[in-house]
């Protein structure tokens, strides 16, 4: 479903775009770099890195197609630069076959709801609002929340909002929900909300901000399989990254950012015998981790952007094997007495692992 010229919508404010730019700064330098933005959205983040590095190629991928609409008007300027793609993230190998590229340089994933999504009501995604119970961030396809609300079993219904919303009153909201669809089918947001709040006892509401917000957040995630695409994008982008090249992803809820983290982790480890002096070829990390942990957002940042309040950022940079000892064992570092770092063992916590 896309919209004319004559319609666009929405604002946007590129969250932590400086400290993203910073990041993928020396991937973006790399003889012809290719840049991935996954989530385009509005095209904020987009417009900078084609900006600020004239040489850049980059593909944007995003499922909705009212959000390519604006990024196409908005990035039109850069012409043959930009390729647009209508496609879920965990898509990307097939992309970059498409347009035969073998590897990107520099990507960066903008999890979550868009500003566009969350701006515009009729889109079904914001609780404070009335609208349809829709929240696909692809209008063109797949099940409604709409279909979910009235058509789940309650069972299924509270297991979303526990591992979905980490909603500790799940099991009062679906007998809410479920008294109340059997009356009349559920199909506005207003109406949701409003059960939602009334089925959470007092001393829950007083806490957390609107009580329906974990609710809407499960919905979303099942409608638009959210968490899944995210376990196969995430891995799939690390292995078509090329040497010296960049990730960075911002995460807005702990699900996701468990989900990038346990990626990055496990890429950035060896995975060779412990008991060796040396590292075995191919067992060695693959990948450097760029931040300490997850970072998170200054208070001035969120003062100026207030949706980046819960943003947690993780960033990543492809080891180049080349500048390593090639196909020959490698010396690896030994825990020194004086605090020196050693192989850190599968599981066990290293920098870059905080949160």
């Amino acid at each position: 479903m896309g919209v004319v010229m004559g319609e666009l919508r929405g604002t946007h404010v590129p969250v932590l775009l400086e400290r993203c730019l910073e990041l993928l700064a020396p991937a973006l330098g790399l003889p012809g770099a290719v840049h991935v933005d996954f989530t385009l959205g509005l095209g904020g983040h987009a417009e900078a890195v084609l900006e600020r590095h004239p040489d850049v190629v980059l593909v944007g991928l995003d499922r909705d197609t009212e959000a390519l609409t604006h990024s196409r008007h908005r990035l039109a300027r850069f012409g043959e630069r930009v390729h647009f793609v209508h496609a879920v993230y965990d898509e990307l190998p097939e992309v970059l076959a498409g347009l035969g590229l073998a590897a990107f340089h520099s990507g960066l994933f903008d999890l979550g709801v868009s500003s566009l999504q969350l701006d515009e009501p009729d889109r079904g995604f914001a609780y404070s609002r009335d609208a349809p119970l829709d929240m696909r961030m692809d209008q063109s396809r797949g099940i409604t929340a709409e279909e979910v609300v009235n058509g789940y079993e309650p069972g299924e219904l509270v297991r979303i909002l526990r591992v979905y919303g980490e909603e500790k009153f799940a099991p009062r909201v679906v007998s809410a929900i479920v008294r109340e669809r059997a009356k009349a089918r559920i199909v506005s947001t207003a109406y949701l909300a409003e059960l939602v709040k009334d089925a959470i006892p007092a001393a829950g509401r007083r806490t957390g901000g609107n009580p329906a917000k974990r609710t809407f957040q499960a919905l979303r995630i099942e409608v638009n399989a959210e968490l899944a695409a995210v376990e196969s994008a995430v891995p799939a982008a690390l292995d078509l990254l090329a040497p010296k090249g960049r990730l960075v992803v911002m995460s807005y809820q702990s699900l996701e950012d468990r989900i990038v983290k346990r990626a990055f982790a496990a890429r950035a480890r060896s995975t060779g015998p412990i008991e060796l002096p040396v590292e075995l070829p191919g067992t060695g990390p693959s990948m450097r981790l760029l931040t300490r942990g997850s970072e998170l957002p200054s208070e001035a940042e969120v003062a100026e952007n207030p949706r980046a309040a819960s943003v947690r950022l993780r960033a990543v940079e492809r080891i180049d094997q080349h500048d390593q000892a090639s196909g020959a064992a490698r010396e690896r570092p030994r825990m020194s007495a004086n605090g020196g770092h050693g192989r850190t063992r599968p599981g066990a916590r290293q920098e870059g692992e905080g949160h």
